[in-house]
């Protein structure tokens, strides 16, 4: 699966943890998670394993503590499916 992809996967995985969903509208991958779409941390565990069910990997807490923007997590799972 190429980056866009991943990338359209998250911005879906993310819609029902933001508090506004137009910023998913406006997102990059320079986007952060917490800050930019005010998902709170507890809320970032739900994605994370929402990410972990549709892509089919499996994200440890080490990993997990590194995704702080869209990108990141982009990149994590790209790795992790290639």
């Amino acid at each position: 699966m190429d980056e866009q992809k991943i990338f359209e996967a998250m911005t879906d995985i993310l819609r029902p943890y933001t508090k506004d969903a137009a910023l998913l509208e406006r997102a990059t991958r320079d986007t952060h998670i917490l800050d930019d779409l005010k998902v709170n941390s507890a809320r970032l565990v739900d994605v994370i394993i929402k990410c972990e069910d549709v892509f089919g990997i499996t994200v440890d807490d080490d990993e997990a503590d590194t995704i702080r923007t869209i990108g990141s997590a982009v990149d994590l799972i790209h790795a992790k499916l290639t």
